[in-house]
């Protein structure tokens, strides 16, 4: 909203949904002020009518007056239950309307489900993708990504370079299939994403973001998210390899230390890698790192990404970064460019053939302010 100046439209938007709101409640309330009179005049009513004709009664002999004190109190018994009653109607009537709003969203239906006689295994982590387009549904319709034509091999390091808006995200989130493509296909371990059952598929494709959640609790529980019946010893050894292990260490509870709502009582780099060894204890067969070392320093991202080499090399890392630091010892780099490919290659190579990585590069090891928004589109 700010980036389009649409304040002012959102705000009238939101205005108009809450002056209906509004309105129906101030309909609402208006008929349920006017019950209450209408009910009281009843009571009271009834009461008058009682005690007039229950004198008559008294005085003709008929009635005593414990039977007309009686008589009230059944009355009063019967009328106050009424009124009871027609406020649970009122109730019940509102509680409807809130139950149909909870059962629309409980009931909502997800575009992306497993298909029928599912595959159950993923062979590795190789990921192919096949001449893919991809167009978000609520978007303009313009494909944001468009012919995009790669091979991976499994356990391959793979480097995604691109300025913002440039697609990046919106590429490896078709891999675990959080969307379908437009057109063409992704493959994972040599077939269609769309042919493995999801809980599968995802539980094989760890991804790691840059905006990282961790939750109350200890940090063991907070690893165990990604695999509950991980042992003290798997978590250790996932820690170790994202380089958590060296600050875990000098907290005086160690991994019993307890992290607050959100982890506001560790910093964004210590979070990085806390989400980084939950991610690795699943042991994925891929893992998407989406700019997740942003907030890590220059040393200690450098020893991740050894780790990674060194301690995983069957598993397929796709990591996507703004600095080159982080991705020039990757087996490949993809660059891209306003969702195309602009080049695939290694280091050396992208530095003899791509114009853009190459100007990135001088700039952010020569002036150290290059970054691929204000280069990307000069090539």
């Amino acid at each position: 909203m700010k980036s389009f100046v649409r304040e002012g439209f959102e705000g009238e938007k939101f205005r108009k949904a809450a002056e209906n709101l509004y309105e129906l409640f101030v309909r609402t309330e208006k008929k349920m002020v006017l019950v209450m009179p209408v009910m009281m005049i009843a009571v009271y009513g009834c009461n008058l009518a009682i005690s007039w004709y229950g004198a008559h009664y008294i005085l003709d002999g008929s009635l005593t007056t414990g039977d007309l004190s009686m008589l009230f109190s059944y009355v009063m018994s019967i009328l106050m239950s009424l009124m009871m009653l027609s406020m649970v109607f009122v109730m019940i009537t509102m509680s409807a309307a809130s139950a149909q709003r909870i059962v629309e969203v409980l009931g909502e239906k997800s575009d992306i489900t497993s298909p029928e006689n599912a595959c159950t295994e993923v062979a590795d982590g190789s990921v192919d993708f096949e001449n893919v387009s991809f167009a978000y549904r609520q978007g303009s319709g313009k494909p944001v990504l468009q012919n995009i034509d790669l091979h991976i091999r499994s356990g391959e390091t793979i480097g995604i370079l691109g300025g913002t808006g440039s697609a990046k995200s919106s590429l490896v989130n078709l891999i675990p299939r959080l969307y379908d493509v437009t057109e063409g296909t992704v493959k994972v371990g040599g077939r269609d994403v769309r042919d493995y059952d999801l809980e599968v598929l995802r539980s094989q494709v760890s991804v790691v973001l840059q905006k990282n959640v961790l939750f109350s609790g200890t940090i063991y529980e907070n690893l165990r998210w990604g695999n509950p019946d991980a042992t003290d010893e798997e978590c250790q050894a996932a820690c170790r390899l994202a380089c958590a292990d060296e600050f875990i260490q000098r907290f005086p509870e160690g991994y019993e230390t307890k992290i607050e709502q959100g982890g506001s009582n560790v910093s964004g780099g210590q979070k990085q890698r806390l989400c980084i060894a939950r991610a690795l204890l699943k042991k994925p067969k891929i893992l998407i790192l989406d700019d997740s070392t942003s907030a890590v320093d220059t040393a200690t991202d450098g020893k991740i990404r050894r780790a990674f080499r060194e301690e995983i090399p069957g598993t397929t890392k796709l990591i996507i970064a703004q600095r080159i630091s982080s991705v020039q010892d990757a087996d490949r780099i993809l660059v891209l460019d306003e969702g195309h490919v602009s080049a695939f290659g290694s280091h050396e190579e992208l530095l003899k053939t791509s114009a853009i990585y190459r100007e990135v590069w001088e700039s952010q090891t020569g002036a150290g302010n290059g970054d691929f928004d204000r280069m990307g589109g000069e090539d």
